[in-house]
This record gives C-alpha cells, structure tokens and sequence, in this order.
C-alpha cells in the first residue's frame, strides 16, 4: 500500500494478483487498473513530486503509470529477479532493488541512468543527501540500502566507484530498520532491541554517536517525527520516546501490557500529534502525543485539559483533591470559577457546579456568535465573542434574582466601539475596547463605577486577584498597570511585544509582584506602591521557560505550568532563589538573593539573609531598602541590630508623621536623594524642611533661593554661612558681597553683625583695600580678627600695618617678629619686656651683639635660653669667667664647657681645664693634658664621678700601673670590669690604718663572681701567701659581698665571739645584729647560737642603760641573766659577777645577791675582787639572807602560760620567746611594737617611757621618734620563728 503525495489516493497490491487497486479518499470508490502484466505484482511507490505511481512484478519488470494522464510505460527486464524495494527522489529519480542483487537508478520515463550490483538482497531503500564539507546544493544523489539485513549501504549515482559499507556488530542482530534525520544522522534500530545512531559526515563516518539497548528481547520498528522532535522505538510490548535533542535521555515509556504477542509497526502523523502502533495480534492503537493547552485558574485552582475529552481542576496550594470532568465535546476553551467550571467550543458553553468530591453538569448555554474567552466568578458568568461581552448569571433558579440582573450585553447599544478583551474579578466586570476605554461595571451595585481612556486600543487585561490593580497591553504592544483607585497609570519597563500574557501572585503576603510570558522566557515584575519616589513598576528579573509550557498560577515563586502531554510543571522563578535551602551558599550568592529580596520587598526572608550574612554592607542595604519603602518600624529593627544609634532616634521620632510627603523627604534625604526630597518637602505641609535640609548640607545657593520665597528674615544668616564657605574656597569676591549682605544693623543680633564685619575686614584685606580692612580690624573689638588680619597682610608683605595689628591685638610676639623683619629695632626694644619667644630674644641679642652691646645682647641671648652664646660673651668680652663657669655648671653645656676649658687652658689653669674638658666629653684631650701635666689624679676623680666608659677608665688604669701605684690602677680596672687586675693591684697595694686596698679587693670578687678571684682572696686573707691571718672581718663582708649568708654568719659568730674575748662586747653585739638583720632580709633561717649571743650582748647593754636611770631591779635582772652566762665574757667574769652582787643587793635580790657573792668567793676570783666591795661581799657570805621577791609572771604570746616576766623559754609550749630590746623581758600579746629601723619587737610601754630619757633604740642606735611608735594590734605574723 502507499498514499500518493497529496493523500487523496491509496494504490494497493494484492499477492498473486498482476492489478493495482486505487482507492480515491474523497469519493470513497476502488478502481481496479488492469496493468497489461501477466506476472503478480511485488512492489510499489509514489512519486513524492507528482501523481507518477511506480510498480514492479515478481518478475524484474516495471511499470510507470501517471494517473494525471492515465499513460502506462511498461519496462521489461529492468531487473532479472523480483523487485522487493524502490524509492522515489524528490528529483524525479527511481531507485530500485531486486533478488537478483542489483541496484538500478531511473528517470521518471524509466530510463536507466546507473546498475550497481551489490553483496546482499536489498531492501529498505531510501534517497538522501550525504553530509560532505563542500556540499554544493543538496541534490538527493545517494541512495541509502539495507544489504542483507547486516550492512547499511550508501551508493552516490554521480561517484558509483566509491560506495559506502557499513557493517555493524554481531550481536546488535540484524537491522530492522533505520530512518535519517537531522543534518546527516542515521537512526538504526536492531532485532535484539539495540538502537544506534550514527553520522554520515565524512570524517565521522562510522562514528556510533549513540548506542544504547532500548528493547529487552526484540525490536520491530522505529519511527522519527521531526515536528516534535522526537524519536520512538517498538519492541517486546513497549514504546520508547527519545528526545532528539538529548538522545541520552529517556522522554517517555508506553507499556501494553495486553500485546503478548508483541509490537510490529510504528508511525507518526506528519504534524505528530498522533503516533499509530501495529500489534501482531491484528490490532491497533493511535496515541495522543500532544494536546492543545487549554487551561484557566481562578484564585489558587487550575482547570486544565488532560485528554481531549478530559478536563482536571486541581488545588495544588490547598491540597485538594484533584477532580477529573468527562466533557461532551473537544473544547477551544476553559474557563473555572470558584464553585464552577465552564467548557465549551463555537458558540456553546457546558457549566459544571464543582463539589468536594464529586462533579455535577448545571447547563448548557448557547451564545449570539463564537466564544473567544470566558471568565467565570462565584455567581456569573462573562463570554467575549465578536466585539461583545455578555455577562449573566450561572445559577440562576431559585436564587430569586431580578430578572434584570440576571444577564446583561456589554457595551451598551448606543457604545460602537468593540470589547477586544475583558475579566471578572469578585466584584468587577472589567472590560478593555477598541477605543482605549477600560470599564469597571460593579456587579452588586448593576452601574459602571470607573472608567479609563488610553491613547490606543486596549488589547488585554489582566486584573489582580481582588481587582485593585490591573495590567493592560495596548496596541502598540506596551504593557501598563492601572490602578482605578487613584486613576494612576504606570508604564512596565523593558516590556517585550512577544508578551502572551500576565499572571498575578496569588501568595496574600506578597502583592504587586507579577509575572509577564512568552513562549521563551517569564519576566518578575514588582509593583512598588508605596515608595519615596511615588508609585513604580520595577523589573525583578528573568527565568527562562521549558519547551511548551504554558503558566496557569503563581504562588510564592512557584509557577504551575501546563505542558503538551496534560500534565501540570512546576517552575521556580530565578527571582526567588531566596526561598530555596540557604545552607551551603556562598557569600556571592546570599548577596544576590539579598538583591532579589530587597527588590520584592521580602524584608523578613531579607533580614534571615543578612543573620547569614553578618556583614554591616548587607544590613545597610536592608535598611536602606526599608526607608526607600517607608517601611519605618522595619528599618528601626534593623538600625537597631547595627548599633546605628542616630538613625534609630531619627526615624522613631517620625514615626508621628501622617504627612505622607513630608514623611517621604525626610527618608529621601537619609538616602542622600536631596534634590528629591527639596521637592517633597515642598508639596508637603511644612515645606521650610526643604530649606532647613539645605542649610544643613551647605548648598548655600539652594538655600537662598528657598529663603526668598519661604523665610526672608533668614537670607542674613545664610548669606554669612555662605560666605564662610566661600572664603574657604578662596573666592573671596563673593565672600565679601555675602558678609556684606549679611549685616542686619540689628542689636539683637550684634554677635553674628560683628563676625560678617570681621569677614568684611578680611576680605577687604584680601582684595587688596588695605585701609578699610585695617581700620575696620582696628575697631572691632576682637582680638582674633587683628592676628588673623595681621597674618593675611604678613602674608601680603604689608609688614608696617600687619605689626601695627598684631601689637593692637597685644601680640607681641608676631609684632617683634614682624618689626625685626622691618628692621626696626627700636619697636622690638620695647616689646621685648611682654615677649616669651626666645626666637625673637635670639635675634635681638644677635643685633645688638653686632652694635657692640654686649649687656644687653648677654640679656637677650639668656632670655633666648642661648647659654652657649652667654658663655661666649662673658669668656671673650665682658671678661667674667666666674659668671661663665656658674652659667656652665648650672645648665651642663658641652660646647660652653669646651670654650671655659680652652679659657683656663690659656690661663694655665690644667686642673680646672681637665675638669670642663670632661664636662663638655672630651676625654681624649682631658687625660692628655692630665699625662702631660701629671695631673691624672685629678682626672681620676672627676672622670669616676661621670658617666664614663669602660676605655677611659682601662686608660687611666693602665696609667697608674705603670705609675706602680697599685691602689688607683685596681680601682679603674674595677671601674672597667678587668676583675683579675684589679684584684691583682688591690693585695699588691700596702696596707694602710684603715685597710681601703682590702675592702675594695672584697667588692671586686663579690662583683666578679668568680670562684678562682674568690679563693686567691681568702688564700690571702687566711695568710696563706704572706703568712700574715688579716682580721676575720674582712673575711666576713667577703661572704657578705658574695652573698653567701650562711658562711658570712658563721664568720660573724667567730668575730663576735673574738671582740667578746677582747672585751669589745659594743662591737661585738653591732656584728652580730648586722649579720642578723641581714640573715631576716635575705629569709634565711638565723643560727640559734647567733640568736642567743645576741640577746646575751643586748642583756649586758640594757644594764648600763637601766643602771645610769635608777632602774637598778631592770639591771639585775639583766645581770643575773649575763651572770647565768659568765663563760662568754671571760676577760671581765670578776667585775660582772661583782657589778651582779651589788645591783641584786640594792634591788632587793638578796638570794641572787648572796648566790653570785659566793661564786666570787672561789680562789680563782676571790683575790681579783675590787678592795672598795670585797669586804662587803664577804660579810654577805658570812652573814647569809636569802629573802627574796618572787618574779612577777607575765602570759607566753604563744600559749598564754604564765611564767617569769624576764623567763625566755616557755615551759608549757617550749618556745623561745621573743624579747623587748628596751628591757629584755619576753615580750607580751597585747603591749607590743616594733622598731620603726631595726623592725625588733619592744614592749610598748616600756619603750615609750625609756625614749623619754634616751633618743636611740638599744638595739640599731638609729634615732627613734616617741610619735612614730605604733602598737601592733595583730602581732601573729611577728612569732614565727626565724631562728633554726
């Protein structure tokens, strides 16, 4: 079978039969045309150009049959077998191929142009054109083949020695079919369900592009239709659609579940709308591939066709259950309302009332011509056709409505213009005319309430959902949005004429925004009621549109989109990205999400950005943003988290303001819009903000032309504030003209009259009128303007007049200086007692140092603080050296040194002009002239008395060395560092009374810190080298300079217990509180045999004290204590135990008196005994009395035990007690204090009552004040012990 090229005729051939049979589609008859052959026919075509059929017989013969002129050439023995395949070109050529495997090319007479014979039977035989780089027209010349079921063969006609094989793998099976596309492209479907598309370009050639295995078991057909786009395989019981433009990609899978028997053929229509499959089983099924789209929404429902007879209305938002409506007809439009939906086609419309659940058809309804549009409400129904509108009720019956409400034709019949569009809203008929009228008809009141004319014709509109606002597309393709509320029309920038139509955002928070489409791209657009520039329509931005895809709704960005195949898409909008996850994003992205918020106004989805963001950029945007939308209470929110304190009072100050202009301004003007908000200032009820806002920024011209016509009295103030800035410009002509109009002569405001005059002095000055500006400078009574004045003319070189001002303002430093510059010194003389500047003084002394007046020149030079200069003239010529040499010691001037040095250098004065040279550093040339003079004792002392270097003292060191004088070079080696030498020249130097060459070999080791200095130090002290022991105190502050304590302590026992020996218990007592204290410092534990010798030395000096103030009980009792120890003091036992027995005897202590009298009496002692008491002590012993007080007890400080008042080791906790340095009794918690000096605990009482009669502590001699005595509340910290 085959369709000729226009699809009016079918020419069928029957097996066995040698006739062709012509169906005619339009007259439904069959011709039988009888062919003049006797063998059967095998094969058949049309032609693609013309009515040219072309059959061929079992037999290799052919016949050409044009059914225009009914003429038949037969052709015999075109082939030598059947002919099984053949195809027409569109050129008019004839392809055939035969069992006898030969392929033959004719012209449409029959003539043959080309044979080539071939490896296989063929079949599948098609014409086209071959890619080629240098493709000259596009001529069909090749012919496509299918040999043997295996190899795909190309054949060119115009290039027959070069044929195309190719061969494909064995286990894709054998091809089944294959189909060209595209610019070159060959889709090959096998037997065992592969599917392979490969490129005829020549340098691919052979390239697979795709393979993949679409089919399971088989695959019988494949089919292309290059009006959708796509592609389908058949095989096993499914259908497979590749897109063509991503092969990779499965587009669709149909499943027949019932073919057990499997698939056969596929096609597609030529518009591929339909696509037909054959099944083995004898049937056939036509699938709907793509549907007209036809949709409708009204608030958040959809009601959009899903099969031709199909409609389904859906409430994705609120989740409803999508209800499917089975309609009569296939409809050209849909219209849903909220409780209804309307189909229809023509002039018919079907009304179905829409329940829960369920669906119920209400009526049908026939209209007065065909029905473009139709728009539904919750009652009435609106239908467009043919320039008119009729609007009437749904559901009439039983609601018991006027008749006259019940249905009414718009326009009126006096109105000739023609409704090019319309809607209905809630409320509102609205409806657009040719004419440019867009009509509101308000349904409850029955009556037009507004209209609107437009220049041209009104072609669409598109209402929001409560009426408010509406788009409109004119003629002219532009789009607007009107607002009926106010009349007010706003154009829609970069509005495309491809625009198809509009759609409102059905999300209640976010009104305004809405979106514009065309088949490519949905353009956002917001609509800003409410901003400080007024009313504007901004475009948010741009997403592009999948392939047919129509948009239904939109809802919060979302977009519902209906396609081709009766089914609804969802499209994000790029322009509401925000609203997507946001963890994960980069900055970059958030910023451009922050963009997008802020332009629809999303300020809480903005706010969470800028929390993300956390950058002070992002939230200053935001506010920004806010105060462009006035949106106050937003923008104080955010003000406030930046810490901007002066913009969150600002604006909360505002917050009263119903003045919607005035309110605007000033928003302007915090975004920096100034010549916007002048305007707004002045439409609103207080326009003087304008001129305020002006002052404020300075833009003094502004503000004079607003203080013309709003505050005249102001032009004043803002003339002088002008000015000011206008001289600091440097345009000092307008300056002038400012001030000068600036001066009111008013009392009241005398302060700001003397500063414009003040400024009309100056710039007087500075336009060269000298004398006015001088004499206005000299009566004003500012200082200020006299120096600025005085400056400018300094400046001028106007030297006379700027001094004469600066001396009348009394600054009479500039003045001096300004005279000098004239040279008029006599004017500097008398300003020179009120002038502090010791520049001005310097030049004066200068001056007059050239007259010869050194007087007064040495005054100036010393009020100039210019000492060097004041040495100079008293040394070279007032001759005063003694002034000189005063003036030098007192201010340390080197250079003043120098020249009085170089003074008594000439005088032959060398020790005086060695010490100046040290002073002024010059101690090169000082121990020069010391060497040369033998004057380096001098120089000695004075450079040891400076801060000196190292190398000057190693000089002089190795001076006196080779001077042999051993004490001088050890003590500058010392200086130096060089410890060794020095220590050397120390034990060399001869020893004098008072042993310096020693004490300074000690400070040398202790400073050198070295073990082998250390030992040669004590070698030499021990004797060792000289066999001569020195005395073992200079061993002792050894140690002390090495700070080796412990060792020092030990030394210091041994001297003391030496002078003891001697005699000398003063000095040996000071040794041993030094080496104590000195043990307390450092916080080291004090031997106790130091502790006690101590306390015994301070007992026995107690006792001169107590004894010279008649205390002669205190004296015992500190005898008795010496006596207990007479073994320490063994050079006076005889006169201590003597001085004992006396003191006891006039106490009161005749038991102790008697006790000690007969120690005295032993034959080692008896003879030594003074002859003025030895008769007495004896009578004593002979003559017994042991009566005696008991010791008054006093608490212990630690246990509180009592026990004897002079007793120091307690019984009850056997402490050792502290005792009182002023009576050497143990000391007592509550009567306590220390030592201001020696820090030595005292009883209170006593030491107070023993410092009225003596000035010194007994135990450091350091004088002590009565009044510096503090009693010591908190004596804890004082009896811990010290003592090991």
């Amino acid at each position: 079978m085959d369709w000729d090229q226009d699809g009016d005729t079918l020419a069928i051939i029957a097996d066995k039969s040698s006739s062709i049979y012509l169906w005619d589609a339009n007259t439904n008859k069959t011709i039988q045309m009888d062919t003049g052959m006797r063998e059967p026919m095998s094969f058949l075509r049309w032609s693609k150009t013309e009515a040219i059929l072309a059959a061929g017989t079992a037999k290799g013969n052919l016949l050409i049959y044009n059914r225009q002129t009914s003429r038949k050439i037969p052709i015999l023995g075109k082939h030598t077998k059947r002919i099984t395949c053949g195809c027409w070109s569109s050129g008019k050529l004839l392809a055939l191929g035969g069992e006898d495997r030969l392929i033959t090319i004719s012209n449409h007479e029959g003539d043959t142009i080309r044979v080539a014979t071939v490896k296989g039977e063929p079949s599948d035989m098609q014409f086209i054109v071959m890619k080629t780089d240098d493709r000259p027209s596009g001529s069909e010349t090749t012919v496509s083949v299918v040999l043997g079921k295996k190899i795909l063969y190309l054949f060119n006609f115009k290039d027959p020695d070069n044929p195309i094989e190719l061969q494909f793998q064995q286990h894709y099976g054998s091809i089944v079919s294959y189909k060209w596309y595209g610019d070159g492209y060959i889709m090959i479907g096998f037997s065992l369900g592969f599917f392979v598309v490969i490129s005829t370009h020549i340098r691919e050639i052979g390239h697979e592009i795709l393979q993949a295995c679409n089919h399971k078991d088989i695959l019988t057909s494949i089919a292309i239709s290059p009006s959708l786009n796509k592609a389908a395989s058949c095989g096993d019981n499914c259908i497979k659609i590749h897109d063509l433009s991503d092969l990779n990609e499965m587009y669709a899978i149909i499943n027949l579940e019932d073919e057990n028997k499997g698939l056969d053929q596929l096609s597609w229509t030529d518009d591929g709308q339909l696509l037909a499959v054959s099944t083995k089983r004898g049937s056939l099924h036509v699938f709907l591939t793509k549907l007209p789209i036809l949709g409708d929404s009204c608030s958040t429902r959809i009601a959009y066709l899903t099969s031709l007879l199909e409609v389904t209305v859906a409430n994705h938002i609120e989740r409803e259950i999508p209800i499917t409506v089975s309609v009569e007809v296939e409809p050209s439009f849909v219209a849903v309302g909220h409780y209804h939906l309307a189909v229809g086609m023509n002039n018919r419309a079907w009304f179905y009332a829409l329940g829960e659940n369920s669906v119920k058809k209400l009526k049908d309804m026939e209209y007065l011509g065909t029905v473009t549009n139709m728009c539904l409400n919750s009652d009435y129904a609106a239908a467009l056709f043919e320039g008119k509108v009729q609007l009437h009720m749904i559901e009439s019956e039983g609601m018991g409505t006027q008749e006259e409400r019940e249905t009414r034709l718009f326009p009126d019949n006096d109105d000739k213009s023609k409704i090019l569009c319309h809607a209905l809203s809630s409320d509102f008929l609205i409806y657009g005319t040719d004419g440019g009228v867009i009509q509101y008809f308000y349904i409850e009141d029955w009556q037009y309430v507004n209209d609107y004319r437009h220049t041209v014709s009104v072609r669409k509109i598109f209402p929001d959902p409560n009426g408010s606002r509406l788009v409109f597309i004119d003629d002219k393709s532009d789009g607007f949005v009107y607002c009926p509320v106010n009349d007010g029309i706003y154009e829609i920038p970069n509005f495309q004429p491809t625009i198809k139509g509009i759609l409102w955002e059905n999300w209640p928070l976010d009104k305004g925004v809405f979106v514009a489409y065309d088949d490519d791209k949905i353009y956002t657009y917001v609509f800003h009621k409410d901003t400080i520039q007024g009313s504007k329509v901004i475009l948010a931005g741009g997403t592009k549109v999948p392939y047919s895809h129509k948009p239904l709704l939109l809802y919060n960005g979302e977009l519902t989109c209906q396609t081709q195949s009766g089914k609804t898409n969802t499209v994000a909008l790029s322009t509401h990205s925000f609203l997507g996850i946001l963890k994960g994003m980069g900055p970059n992205d958030m910023k451009q999400m922050l963009t997008q918020t802020l332009m629809l106004k999303r300020f809480p989805e903005a706010w969470e950005l800028c929390k993300l963001l956390n950058n002070q950029s992002s939230w200053t945007e935001l506010a920004r943003a806010c105060l462009h939308h006035m949106e106050l209470e937003f923008a104080i929110r955010v003000y406030r988290t930046i810490r901007n304190v002066g913009m969150v009072m600002s604006l909360e100050q505002m917050k009263g303001i119903e003045d919607h202009n005035l309110l605007a301004g000033h928003l302007a003007m915090f975004t920096n819009d100034f010549n916007l908000a002048q305007d707004l200032y002045l439409a609103s009820s207080c326009p003087s903000a304008a001129l305020e806002m002006r002052r404020d920024l300075q833009h003094w011209d502004n503000a004079l032309q607003l203080a013309k016509r709003l505050a005249p009295d102001e032009i004043p103030f803002i003339s002088k504030e002008y000015a000011v800035q206008l001289e600091f410009t440097g345009d000092y002509v307008n300056a002038l003209a400012h001030y000068e109009k600036g001066i009111t002569g008013n009392s009241k405001f005398q302060e700001h009259d003397e500063a414009c005059l003040a400024g009309v002095a100056q710039m007087s000055i500075r336009m060269g009128d000298i004398r006015r500006g001088v004499n206005q400078a000299i009566k004003h009574p500012s200082r200020v303007l006299k120096r600025d004045c005085g400056a400018i003319l300094e400046s001028m070189k106007q030297f006379s007049e700027a001094a004469q001002l600066y001396e009348k303002g009394q600054y009479y430093d500039k003045a001096a200086s300004v005279y000098i510059r004239c040279k008029n010194w006599a004017k500097v003389g008398e300003l020179l007692p009120h002038v502090f500047s010791p520049k001005i003084h310097l030049q004066y002394a200068k001056a007059k140092e050239a007259d010869g007046r050194y007087k007064e020149a040495v005054l100036a030079y010393e009020n100039a603080k210019q000492w060097d200069n004041v040495i100079r003239l008293y040394l070279d010529h007032l001759n005063n050296p003694e002034k000189a040499v005063t003036i030098v010691r007192e201010t340390q001037s080197l250079d003043g040194a120098k020249m009085v040095a170089r003074f008594f250098l000439q005088l032959g004065d060398y020790g005086s002009a060695i010490q100046f040279l040290v002073m002024s550093k010059c101690n090169n040339e000082a121990f020069s002239l010391a060497q040369q003079h033998n004057k380096m004792e001098i120089y000695a002392d004075i450079i040891s008395s400076e801060n000196t270097t190292n190398e000057d003292y190693q000089s002089i060191a190795l001076y006196f060395e080779g001077e042999k004088k051993h004490f001088q070079a050890g003590k500058f080696f010392l200086l130096c560092g060089q410890y060794a030498r020095a220590l050397k020249h120390f034990l060399k130097s001869p020893n004098t009374d008072d042993n310096m060459a020693i004490e300074m070999a000690i400070e040398t080791v202790g400073q050198a810190k070295d073990e082998a200095l250390t030992n040669q130090l004590i070698d030499y002290l021990m004797g060792e080298s000289d066999g001569i022991p020195k005395d073992a105190k200079y061993l002792f502050r050894l140690y002390m300079a090495l700070k080796q304590y412990r060792e020092a302590a030990r030394t210091a026992i041994i001297i003391a217990r030496e002078e003891q020996c001697a005699g000398n218990y003063r000095n040996a007592h000071d040794v041993l509180f030094s080496m104590y204290s000195e043990l307390k410092t450092q916080k080291i534990k004090i031997p106790s045999e130091m502790a006690t010798n101590l306390m015994i030395l301070h007992s026995y000096i107690l006792v001169k004290i107590h004894v010279k103030h008649d205390d002669h009980l205190k004296g015992a009792r500190m005898l008795i204590r010496v006596a207990n120890n007479i073994s320490k003091f063994p050079s006076h036992i005889v006169p201590i135990l003597t001085s004992t027995v006396i003191e006891c005897h006039r106490a009161g202590l005749k038991k102790s008196a008697f006790g000690f009298a007969a120690m005295l009496m032993r034959p080692e002692y008896r003879n030594k005994i003074d002859l003025r008491y030895k008769k007495k002590i004896e009578a004593m012993v002979r003559r017994p009395d042991t009566s005696e007080a008991e010791e008054p007890t006093t608490p212990c400080p630690y246990c509180e035990f009592l026990l004897p008042e002079c007793e120091l080791l307690c019984p009850g906790c056997k402490n050792n007690l502290p005792y009182c340095i002023a009576t050497g009794r143990h000391m007592v918690k509550g009567d306590w204090t220390m030592c201001p000096h020696c820090d030595f605990p005292a009883l209170f009482s006593e030491f107070r009552s023993l410092l009225q009669n003596e000035s010194t502590c007994p135990m450091c001699s350091e004088k002590v004040n009565v009044a510096s005595l503090m009693k010591t509340v908190d004596c804890t910290p004082y009896l811990k012990l010290e003592v090991e």
